[in-house]
């Protein structure tokens, strides 16, 4: 009998997770950007803003009102030749409490040579107890340029809420050219808070956060070490195989937030989304 009660909790439960997917692709047109092909379905949806001068912006909306366990999201965005584009999201966001299945977020980015795609989201906040699997597979092709900054957030601090518990696996692929030039994935599960506590980690920091920018050398390194007294919390930066990446950790999502436009104002010249300055 409770076989039965919990295959039926269990199915109920599957068939109330969200799930949603979007792809497009975009392409240089009479000197400026344009959207192709464009499919959405479920939850997932994708707004363009009006454009900046010869690029296109992009906005993510998930209107399913967060992520939560056993949801399933796919994004996948190609940069034709020559084309701009700038992604972002309507909102930080938001990752639930999962009793038992993961979420998943697979992300796929294809930039053609001679094109610039930025991924600029709004922070993720994992909740207690929340549990997700995220996967960047980035497709660069020779020259082409590329800026990804990304923000998780253990907890909502300015609530007074932290993150004990739960699972973060976090999966990065980027090739250029056809090969693989970086990859990575990162594991936290279990007591998450006292993994974060230690000062092998995170110190007691409760916000992390990657940039990564094609291309990029030494003396970009050397431009953003300029402006280490400025920061306000961990800042780390480094560069190799063409491209550098940044690495930060604070005590707050708004730190953080503040440490990484500084990186980006020194950087890149794109132009920060309008939902950053709000």
């Amino acid at each position: 009998m409770r076989t039965g009660i919990a295959g039926a909790a269990a199915a109920t439960f599957a068939a109330n997770r969200a799930q949603g997917a979007v792809r497009f692709g975009v392409h240089l047109k009479d000197g400026a950007t344009r959207r192709g092909d464009l499919h959405e379905s479920g939850s997932l949806r994708v707004r363009f803003p009006s454009p900046e001068d010869d690029g296109l912006s992009a906005m993510f909306v998930n209107t399913a009102g967060g992520i939560a366990g056993g949801d399933r999201f796919e994004i996948a965005v190609a940069a034709g030749e020559g084309a701009r584009l700038t992604l972002t999201t309507a909102a930080a966001e938001k990752v639930y409490r999962a009793p038992a299945a993961a979420a998943r977020l697979d992300i796929a980015l294809t930039v053609a040579a001679g094109a610039h795609l930025a991924w600029l989201p709004q922070e993720t906040i994992l909740f207690d107890r929340a549990r997700i699997h995220r996967g960047f597979d980035i497709d660069l092709a020779e020259g082409a340029s590329f800026l990804l900054c990304e923000i998780v957030v253990f907890g909502r601090a300015a609530m007074g809420e932290t993150m004990r518990h739960g699972e973060f696996v976090d999966r990065w692929r980027m090739r250029r050219g056809g090969r693989l030039v970086f990859a990575e994935t990162i594991r936290l599960h279990g007591e998450i808070g006292e993994k974060l506590a230690r000062p092998a980690i995170a110190g007691g920091g409760c916000a992390i956060g990657t940039t990564l920018i094609v291309p990029g050398d030494e003396a970009l390194v050397e431009r953003i070490r300029e402006a280490s007294d400025s920061f306000g919390g961990e800042v780390g930066i480094s560069a190799w195989n063409g491209f550098a990446m940044a690495r930060f950790c604070a005590q707050d999502a708004a730190r953080l937030r503040a440490d990484m436009m500084m990186v980006l104002g020194r950087a890149s010249t794109v132009p920060l989304p309008r939902l950053w300055l709000n």
